[in-house]
């Protein structure tokens, strides 16, 4: 785009330029400056009209095919130049749309994000940092230059459509989260999206607290409220401003993982695997061949359901993932003597997972 911008700025240049050397050649003849503008017009643009005078001496001859030969080799420069500009402009975006078809087509275990105000922007920037692979369905233009202007992938579209979803890879996804204002049409991804691909994990903003229930029905996994979030943290920030406020600081939560690793302390996380020995036994026979390497946090379900402090007697089932706080050297071996699939992760994730 460059290059034809300058040959386009080039030829003007070298347009006007011989346009004021044929008005004063022809000034040299004699003509008066309105004759000499007026064959100057007529000779470079082939109107076609006869000669203000008569050319009679050879070198008003020759001067008059030099300024043919200028003025047209510049304009057609000109125009070139345009040409080229437009030219460019549309391969350039048809080679956009088809990089931005197959960086889509090459997702695997990615996010979708159905929407992209100012919900689904924090959750992008959060999502790019953790260098995580992620695609974004949005229909209004302005939200999808926002977006690509980021550097973020992005698909046009309506996201109740079920051909967007496939479009974006929804059978190959991980997580969908659909964070649109409007319940109706979460309620409505949702339950597409549950139907497309039946292991998805679906997250789903839901303005109004009784539309939690329905989000769920549909198969949403985890429902977020945002003003019932919002209202808990500033509420949190009366009754225990001191200790809410030192755990929202990034540095602070980094300190704290720091506290936990010069103790040997992680959090962690453990799924019973199909071949464990501790499929069908309890948390408390759990923590008790653990020796008191680690503790039991909480525990998910293999149907998404979480349960914080879970109960001693809790039977665990294959699928289940333990949420657990032990010694950083015992919790491998551990998972390794037992057959549990171990997972380490950073403590800013598993308070996701807890909240």
């Amino acid at each position: 785009m460059q290059d034809s911008f300058k040959r386009v700025l080039i030829g003007t240049i070298f347009f006007v330029l011989t346009i004021i050397l044929a008005v004063v050649g022809y000034v040299f003849f004699g003509w008066t400056i309105l004759e000499a503008i007026y064959m100057v017009v007529i000779t470079i643009f082939g109107v076609g009209y006869g000669e203000v005078k008569p050319l009679e001496t050879a070198p008003e001859k020759i001067f008059t095919i030099l300024v043919i030969l200028a003025g047209t080799s510049s304009a057609l420069y000109i125009v070139g130049g345009f040409v080229q500009m437009v030219a460019e402009g549309e391969i350039n975006r048809a080679f956009d749309a088809q990089r931005k078809r197959n960086n889509i087509a090459n997702l695997n275990n990615h996010v979708i994000i159905c929407g992209f105000d100012r919900i689904a922007q924090v959750m992008a920037r959060q999502l790019a940092q953790a260098n995580r692979s992620f695609v974004i369905i949005e229909s209004y233009e302005e939200k999808i230059a926002i977006a690509e202007s980021q550097g973020f992938l992005v698909q046009a579209g309506d996201p109740t459509s079920e051909n967007i979803l496939q479009s974006v890879g929804i059978q190959n996804a991980e997580v969908l989260a659909t964070v649109l204002p409007d319940d109706a049409t979460n309620v409505f991804i949702t339950l597409t999206a549950r139907e497309l691909n039946p292991n998805l994990l679906i997250l789903a903003r839901g303005e109004a607290p009784s539309t939690e229930k329905k989000l769920r029905l549909a198969g949403a996994n985890h429902v977020i409220l945002p003003s019932t979030v919002s209202g808990i943290q500033m509420a949190n920030l009366i009754t225990r401003p001191t200790s809410t406020d030192f755990l929202s600081q990034k540095d602070q939560q980094n300190s704290l993982n720091d506290l936990l690793a010069q103790i040997d302390v992680q959090i962690d996380e453990l799924t019973i695997s199909n071949h464990s020995p501790l499929g069908g036994k309890t948390v408390r026979e759990l923590e008790i061949r653990g020796k008191g390497a680690f503790i039991v946090v909480a525990l998910r379900r293999s149907n998404g359901e979480l349960l914080t402090h879970p109960h001693s007697s809790l039977i665990l089932t294959i699928g289940d993932t333990l949420i657990v706080l032990g010694h950083q050297e015992e919790l491998p071996k551990f998972a390794r003597y037992y057959k549990l699939n171990h997972a380490l992760h950073q403590t800013e994730r598993r308070q996701k997972i807890l909240n």
